[in-house]
């Protein structure tokens, strides 16, 4: 038992380093595009940290969702934010399997770029959405006589940039529309959708994101057409975005294409490096060596196919 266990610890050992060294070049190709999206997550907080001043306390808005949901409750308000935790918890750790397990569909770097550029354009719709009309906030510290539904002025520009982390993001009002939990669990859910291999934790995913956005509305923390924005709008964006991104590379395969897709430029340039391959008689692919022969403006495969055609031709 102690050899079995010994010898599994150093297959594991020597996986972890080699997906290691790895995941390394792909960050060194890579690293531009999480930097970009990591920064653009403080720039996102940033703003959700700046419309709190403008925030205006009122009655709370007639909801449908209220109607229908019991409400949770201050005291219970918790349960929407622990599931969300699991959520985000879960999709990081499978994000990271390629370093423990055998079986790789994914490469971690490329995931995280991919995942990060949803979640900048679906924020960055969220940003424009909830400053163009502010909504009084329907959560219990947003509401009219709480010390917290409007802040001071800042003393100075670094009360701004801290953004008060984490009281300032917990406590936050009027970032509405959209919900930021739902851009984050569909992003998540729709990522594993499509590299994922279980079918049934892919089923328990949506049903977890339905949940969520149950809890959310119930916990009074959103208004519904926050939840329900959200679900068409990530759907979209992460749509739309994964149309224009080139499909992550094959796990089997050691070919690491370009994280994005070739510009404009080098397309028109591609394209009539080809054309002229075969207005020269050349082939495209490199490894087709044939050489081919023009006869009456037709390229032929080789000199046999010029007997055949001056045949057919009567000649």
């Amino acid at each position: 038992m102690t050899l079995y266990i010994g010898r599994e610890a150093s297959k594991l050992w020597k996986r972890i380093c080699s997906e290691t060294a790895t995941e390394i070049n792909l960050l060194l190709d890579n690293w531009k595009y999480l930097l970009a999206g990591i920064v653009f997550q403080y720039i996102h907080g940033l703003a959700a940290r700046g419309v709190h001043y403008l925030h205006q306390p009122g009655p709370t808005l007639q909801d449908l969702g209220f109607f229908l949901l019991p409400e949770l409750g201050q005291d219970k308000g918790y349960i929407s934010e622990t599931l969300f935790s699991c959520v985000f918890l879960s999709f990081v750790l499978w994000s990271f399997h390629p370093f423990i397990f055998k079986s790789k569909k994914i490469y971690t770097v490329l995931v995280w770029c991919r995942v990060l550029a949803f979640l900048v354009a679906s924020q960055f719709l969220r940003i424009i959405t909830f400053y163009s009309t502010q909504l009084p906030g329907p959560n219990y510290h947003c509401r009219v006589g709480s010390k917290l539904a409007r802040l001071p002025k800042p003393d100075s520009v670094l009360e701004v940039l801290f953004i008060n982390f984490p009281r300032g993001v917990i406590y936050g009002c009027g970032d509405l529309i959209f919900s930021s939990h739902m851009i984050f669990t569909l992003v998540f859910v729709l990522t594993y959708q499509k590299y994922g291999t279980q079918r049934c934790i892919k089923q328990l995913a949506w049903l977890v994101a339905v949940t969520q956005s149950l809890l959310i509305v119930a916990s009074r923390k959103h208004y519904t057409v926050d939840v329900v924005v959200a679900w068409y709008t990530v759907n979209l964006v992460v749509f739309f975005i994964d149309k224009k991104l080139p499909e992550l590379p094959d796990r089997t395969s050691g070919n690491l294409p370009m994280l994005l897709p070739l510009s404009t430029k080098d397309k028109d340039s591609k394209t009539k490096e080809e054309n002229q391959k075969l207005l020269n008689g050349n082939s495209i692919d490199p490894a087709d060596w044939r050489p081919r022969t023009q006869v009456n403006g037709k390229i032929l495969e080789d000199a046999n196919g010029i007997h055949v055609d001056t045949a057919m031709n009567g000649a």
